[in-house]
């Protein structure tokens, strides 16, 4: 068995054939559900932007709370320092 037989899993007539018999069946597929393959490729883009607004959300809120409690603990300490310098 050849390296490319051996990469493909068949020889390489035989996986071409198997490939455009599943790729007619699964356009059947997607014609039938009105699927566009700019759809699909729409859903990923848009699955990864999601992923990409997710993790910037989290870095909002951490930064929200963050600048919530400097309000408080950064007067807090410069109070309680000047009370501390004058003795």
């Amino acid at each position: 068995m050849s390296a490319i037989n051996r990469f493909l899993g068949d020889s390489p007539l035989r996986v071409v054939i198997k490939l455009i018999v599943v790729s007619f069946l699964v356009g059947i597929v997607m014609a039938t559900f009105g699927w566009s393959a700019w759809d699909v490729i729409y859903r990923i883009e848009d699955f990864f932007v999601g992923i990409w607004n997710l993790g910037f959300d989290a870095i909002y809120r951490f930064w929200g709370y963050f600048l919530l409690g400097a309000a408080v603990v950064i007067p807090g300490f410069l109070i309680l320092r000047l009370l501390s310098y004058r003795r």
